[in-house]
C-alpha cells in the first residue's frame, strides 16, 4: 500500500525576507548529470584493485549500542563522469569509526530536547520550509518543528527520521550523545558500503530486479511521483535494505548533515588522509539524497552526490546520523 506520511534542497531561510529565494525549486537541489555513465576504472595510473577496501566491517564485542565499526582504508572518492562537483574522482585515507547504523530518529531527538531542554533554530525562528506535493514547490510553513514538520497539528513518526533541524541542531544532538557529526568522506565511504567504482550504494543499477531499493521520487519532479518504492514522502527508517556495510538509508529519504564546510573545488585539493573539508565557508555538505531526488531533476541518490546548505536551515528533508572516533589500530 502506498503510504504517504503526512509527517512528512535545499534551502531554508534564517528570514522571511530570503525565503523566496530558497523557494527557487532550481536553487534547492544541486543539479545532476541526466545520463550517468558507469564509473572510471582507474585513477591516474592507479587500478582501482590498488585501492580496494574490505567489504565487511569489523565486528568487535566493544561496539556502542546502534553503531557499525567500519574498518577504514583506502577508497575512491568522488567521480569524474557526475557534476564538475563531483570531480576529480581520487584516493581518500580513513581511520576505523563507528558509525550510527540508522538515521537519528524523531524519539531519539525526543529524549535528547526533553533531557537538556534543548530549541531547535526553527523553533527560534517560528517556521521551517516544507515541499508542498499539492503546489510542486517549496514553502514556508510556520510553526513546523522536529515535532510537526509538516503542519503544525500533525504530529511526526517517532520512527522516522528527525527533520526540521539545522546544522547546528544536529551538532548539538551529537555533542550531547557523545559523538559527532561525519566528514563528508567518511559519510560517502559508508555509503559505499564496500563496493567500488558504483553508481549507487547498491551497484550501477538503479532498479536491480526492477524495484526501486531506497526512497527517492519515482516519476516527474515536482508535479507526479508515482511512489513505486511504497512512499510519497519519508519512510520509516529501515524500510529498505541495507548496504554491504549494513547500514540503512544511506542513501534517499532524507539528507544528512556532514560536518565539514562545502566547497565546489574543495575534491581539487582535498588532502588524501582523513580530509574535513574547508577550513571555512558558509555552507555545510550534505549528502545522500533525499525522497525528493528524481530522474529528470536531482540525481543525488548517487553515492558521488553532493549538494549543501547554510548551517541554520531545516527543511522537512534533512536529517542526520552520527559517527564517533576510535582508537583502533
Amino acid at each position: 500500500m502506498l503510504r504517504r506520511n503526512s509527517q512528512n534542497t535545499n534551502r531554508s531561510m534564517r528570514r522571511p525576507a530570503s525565503l523566496f529565494t530558497f523557494l527557487l525549486i532550481g536553487n534547492l537541489l544541486l543539479g545532476c548529470d541526466r545520463n550517468q555513465s558507469s564509473a572510471v576504472q582507474a585513477v591516474g595510473n592507479q587500478p582501482i584493485a590498488a585501492v580496494a577496501i574490505s567489504s565487511k566491517p569489523i565486528s568487535p564485542p566493544s561496539i556502542p549500542e546502534g553503531m557499525v565499526l567500519l574498518p577504514g582504508g583506502d577508497f575512491l572518492m568522488g567521480s569524474d563522469h557526475g557534476m564538475p562537483v563531483e570531480a576529480p574522482r581520487h584516493r581518500v585515507n580513513l581511520q576505523p569509526f563507528y558509525i550510527d547504523r540508522y538515521d537519528v530518529t524523531v524519539e531519539q531527538f525526543r529524549h535528547f530536547a526533553e533531557a537538556t531542554g534543548y530549541k531547535t533554530d526553527n523553533q527560534r525562528l517560528g517556521f521551517g520550509a516544507v515541499f508542498s506535493f499539492a503546489h510542486a514547490q517549496w514553502e514556508k510553513a510556520d510553526g513546523v518543528t522536529w515535532k510537526n514538520p509538516e503542519q503544525p497539528d500533525v504530529p511526526a513518526n517517532p520512527h522516522e527520521p528527525v527533520v526540521q533541524v539545522s546544522w547546528n541542531d544536529a551538532s548539538a544532538y551529537a555533542r550531547w550523545a557523545g559523538k559527532r557529526l561525519p566528514t563528508e568522506a567518511e559519510f560517502e565511504y559508508a555509503a559505499r558500503g564496500g563496493l567500488v567504482g558504483k553508481e549507487y550504494s547498491w551497484g550501477d543499477v538503479l532498479r536491480p530486479g526492477g524495484k526501486p531499493v531506497a526512497n527517492w521520487w519515482q516519476g516527474e519532479f515536482p508535479t507526479h511521483n508515482t511512489g513505486e518504492d511504497g512512499y510519497l514522502g519519508r519512510s520509516p527508517i529501515g524500510a529498505f535494505p541495507p548496504n554491504g556495510f549494513g547500514l540503512y538509508d544511506m542513501t534517499g529519504n532524507v539528507w544528512q548533515w556532514c560536518s565539514d564546510w562545502y566547497a565546489d573545488d574543495y575534491f581539487a585539493t582535498s588532502p588524501v588522509v582523513s580530509p574535513t573539508g574547508p577550513p571555512s565557508g558558509t555552507e555545510r555538505v550534505i549528502r545522500g539524497g533525499s525522497f525528493l531526488c528524481a530522474e529528470n531533476f536531482c540525481q543525488n541518490y548517487r553515492v558521488s552526490g553532493r549538494s549543501h546548505n547554510t548551517p541554520d536551515s531545516a527543511t522537512d528533508n534533512i536529517g542526520f546520523r552520527c559517527v564517533r572516533d576510535t582508537t583502533l589500530k
